[in-house]
């Protein structure tokens, strides 16, 4: 608990983990709006996801409903195939103190290529 508080939950790690969750927001909606598919993506300080639904879901049932199991199965595996771990249970990204901009642009263009294998 030292180590985290004193090490990774600081003001210097949020001011370097938030504009890189900016940046892995913005590259996820550029793709998005490219394919025209009908998802968007959220981001909450350094942690940031995407969802198959066009509509933000203000419930849990309307997050539930916006689920896609063989959806999800493909995005993940597709970015695992290529270096990239998301969260197994999510579309969600929790920037680290020693995530890069290399990292999340490495990010962006395997989102982009899975979501063009997608639409053809």
């Amino acid at each position: 608990m030292r180590a985290t508080l004193s090490k990774v939950l600081t003001k210097e790690a949020f001011d370097r983990m938030i504009p890189m969750a900016e940046r892995w927001t913005a590259g996820v909606e550029k793709a998005i709006a490219e394919f025209q598919v009908p998802w968007h993506v959220t981001r909450l300080g350094c942690r940031a996801e995407y969802l198959f639904s066009s509509q933000r879901p203000r419930t849990g049932t309307e997050a539930h409903d916006a689920m896609d199991f063989e959806l999800e199965r493909f995005m993940h595996l597709y970015a695992m195939n290529r270096g990239i771990l998301l969260t197994p249970f999510h579309n969600m990204a929790l920037m680290s103190p020693a995530t890069a901009k290399e990292d999340v642009d490495h990010h962006t263009r395997v989102f982009r290529e899975g979501l063009k294998e997608l639409v053809g």
